[in-house]
């Protein structure tokens, strides 16, 4: 890697966006090294990691402000443009390929118009994005007046302060996207270590269950989860039998799968939700994991399912209650089908353009002269 350019003279290019509850860095794919390992060494730099506080690159110190997405036209036949999620570390030197973010997806789509890959009509532009990472399509639908795009609007979405215009993604194909089923294990139900669990693959691979399996009541706070220890040790075993019991391998150093914790709604919405990214608590909940999870209990017999008894007839969303506020997300599945079939899913997000221009990493540790 010693031969790899350094981008220390010249920086690169880059976008920085608030997608939904996330932050990240957008590139073209030319602008990067083609070599992955390169790559990645670029990316590290950028954003300042390994260090807790990333205080030497861009980075905000958590996992929800450490991500990357690449960029570039598509050769797909129904796709517009490619879009490579990388999720980096904070306090450990690692990139991650291995999931989708619906969050930073709700950026790519006016990274794409701002950067000239797609044409913008007067009025609204609909983006076809091949997500690299699960090979599946997405479709991002924004305005776009006098052929730009507007991030002001009047949309709200909790955990973000501020009104934005809407971003509208819809998906297709993220059945099954990384373990190749709906239902990894083969079954509605397992038991995961001691705890019922559903595993459901729907855009992200999770491990649903109830709160009160872990002596939770399922709405505790971000900061009294993540100062349990013990709970948190557990999620880790949880996570890792689960991800084998998906076919996922040994998962020890992956951030997939999730754990999702259901319980009672008690805001408004129809579900209250507690999830880990993988081992620490998140602020709120990944999109494509709240969807994968409502897509789980839709399933007779799956953890969760008596929720859904109490929820709306012949209505597609679903408010998902996080730590931070709600996720509205629409999910409909053929339970009638065998197995049963994603016939559609979505949701709404926001994002925001923070800045444009060169980013310029960190250098490269040198070894002391003796």
């Amino acid at each position: 890697m010693t031969d790899a350019p350094d981008y220390d003279g010249t920086g690169v290019r880059c976008t920085m966006l608030r997608g939904g509850t996330s932050r990240g860095l957008y590139f073209e794919a030319a602008d990067l090294p083609a070599d992955s390992g390169e790559r990645d060494d670029v990316l590290l730099r950028l954003m300042g990691t390994p260090d807790p506080r990333q205080i030497d690159g861009l980075g905000g110190s958590t996992s929800l402000t450490s991500k990357v997405a690449v960029v570039g036209p598509s050769h797909h036949p129904d796709a517009d443009v490619d879009y490579l999620f990388l999720q980096l570390g904070v306090e450990q030197a690692m990139v991650s390929d291995r999931q989708n973010c619906g969050n930073i997806l709700a950026g790519v789509g006016p990274f794409a118009v701002e950067r000239g890959l797609v044409p913008a009509p007067d009025d609204e532009t609909s983006v076809r994005i091949r997500m690299v990472n699960s090979d599946s399509i997405a479709v991002a639908t924004f305005p776009t007046p006098r052929g730009r795009v507007e991030y002001r609007g009047d949309v709200t979405i909790d955990g973000v302060p501020g009104t934005a215009a809407p971003v509208t993604l819809t998906f297709t194909g993220t059945e099954g996207s990384f373990t190749g089923s709906l239902l990894p294990t083969g079954n509605v139900r397992d038991v995961v270590g001691g705890v019922p669990t559903t595993c459901v693959d729907n855009g992200m691979p999770v491990a649903v269950a109830m709160a009160e399996s872990f002596g939770l009541t399922g709405y505790e706070s971000h900061e009294d989860l993540a100062a349990d220890a013990a709970l948190l040790e557990r999620i880790d075993a949880f996570r890792v039998e689960a991800g084998r019991l998906m076919g996922l391998g040994d998962v020890t150093e992956s951030s997939v799968p999730k754990s999702i914790l259901l319980a009672p709604p008690r805001d408004g919405g129809q579900l209250c939700t507690r999830s880990f990214i993988p081992v620490k608590p998140h602020t709120s909940v990944g999109i494509l994991a709240a969807v994968s999870a409502v897509t789980g209990m839709l399933l007779p017999g799956a953890v969760g399912h008596e929720l859904t008894d109490a929820w709306p007839t012949g209505r597609s969303q679903v408010g998902v209650e996080h730590p931070t506020g709600h996720l509205l997300v629409d999910v409909v599945v053929d339970t009638d089908a065998a197995p049963p079939r994603v016939v559609r899913s979505g949701v709404v997000r926001t994002a925001r353009k923070l800045f444009d221009g060169t980013a310029f990493p960190r250098a490269r540790s040198r070894t002391p002269n003796p």
